[in-house]
């Protein structure tokens, strides 16, 4: 999730309704095995037209009911995608990041109506941090801006190694709005939650996720890693140019070049269709505290990159879509697993 700002971006990574209430699934209107020989075919389709590469788990109830991987994980290398592969997130990773400061609310670290200042009494920008609130960061009302896909100063994306080293790319620039009066996606406000989580836990935000979410849901293959040093079974990314709706017979080339180092606390972390499944059956068990709704959607989008979580459906299904081609390649297939349920839009 860290590349050039374009308006394909924006609508790519833009979060569903990860803090919408939770609600029982309704019964989805077609069968299951019939929803299973549509996906197939469509994924049958989509993969031969090289529009899709990647992984999409389906399960109900705990149980998997389509599991397929399709495409190359490494194009040069011949290497294919498989069910266990990894994937960069993109902006999903705020899901992550808005449990920690949740957690940290119920714990009685964090109120969410006190500024910034409270808890970064030293940030650099103090209009800023006596203005906004951490739940309007959160809910993307703060008003924060700037550009996180940037090249810090004297150096390049992949010296980007820390989430607090991407502060220094937008932390100067003024509010776009009165705090409280607009909703508008703000990457840079997530980054600035890592910071808070990071002063008031006393961990590194990396640490801390992986403590208090990963490891008590189960999520063994889900991290921050560095783009020069992914382990074994992480997908790279392609991108057909990185600019909104690019040619659809332009070639495809790594996106490696518009990573930075590391992904933030906005996004940019790695999981695996299992990982996730893991991650929403554990919500329903109540094993992360300050976890959103079973019902809960996020996607994440960038050039190469694409996923889609989609939680408690019609019918009790949830839904893993995980590419490494541009968006919409893991959205749309969202979109027709909603319609064939009857997911409310």
């Amino acid at each position: 999730m860290t590349m050039t700002r374009s308006p394909f971006f924006t609508v790519a990574c833009a979060l569903l309704s990860a803090i919408a209430a939770a609600q029982e699934p309704a019964k989805a209107p077609i069968s299951e095995q019939e929803l299973v020989r549509r996906l197939a075919a469509s994924l049958d389709s989509l993969s031969r037209l090289d529009q899709f590469s990647g992984v999409v788990a389906v399960s109900r109830a705990g149980k998997p009911v389509f599991q397929h991987a399709y495409g190359m994980a490494d194009r040069e290398a011949r290497r294919p995608n498989n069910i266990e592969t990894a994937f960069n997130l993109g902006s999903i990773n705020k899901l992550f990041t808005a449990t920690a400061v949740r957690q940290l609310a119920e714990a009685g670290k964090i109120d969410l109506d006190s500024t910034l200042a409270r808890y970064l009494p030293d940030y650099s920008n103090q209009d800023v941090a006596r203005r906004v609130t951490i739940r309007q960061i959160i809910n993307m009302k703060s008003g924060i801006g700037g550009d996180i896909f940037g090249t810090p100063a004297g150096g390049k994306r992949l010296d980007l190694r820390h989430n607090r080293e991407f502060v220094p790319l937008f932390v100067h620039q003024p509010l776009q709005f009165d705090p409280g009066t607009q909703q508008r996606y703000s990457n840079p406000g997530y980054v600035v939650l890592g910071l808070v989580i990071e002063r008031v836990s006393g961990e590194d935000y990396y640490d801390y996720v992986r403590r208090h979410i990963y490891e008590p849901g189960g999520m063994t293959r889900t991290a921050h890693f560095a783009v020069d040093s992914l382990p074994p079974n992480t997908a790279l990314g392609y991108t057909r140019g990185g600019e909104d709706n690019p040619p659809p017979d332009a070639p495809l080339r790594r996106n490696s070049d518009m990573l930075p180092g590391r992904g933030s606390a906005a996004g940019g972390g790695y999981s695996t269709a299992q990982d996730l499944l893991h991650f929403l059956e554990a919500i329903r068990a109540h094993r992360i505290a300050g976890a959103p709704p079973s019902g809960v959607g996020a996607p994440g989008g960038a050039p190469g990159v694409n996923a889609l979580v989609e939680g408690a459906l019609p019918g009790g299904y949830d839904l893993i879509v995980l590419s490494n081609l541009d968006p919409p390649s893991a959205m749309r297939i969202g979109r027709s697993v909603r319609g064939w349920l009857g997911a409310p839009d």
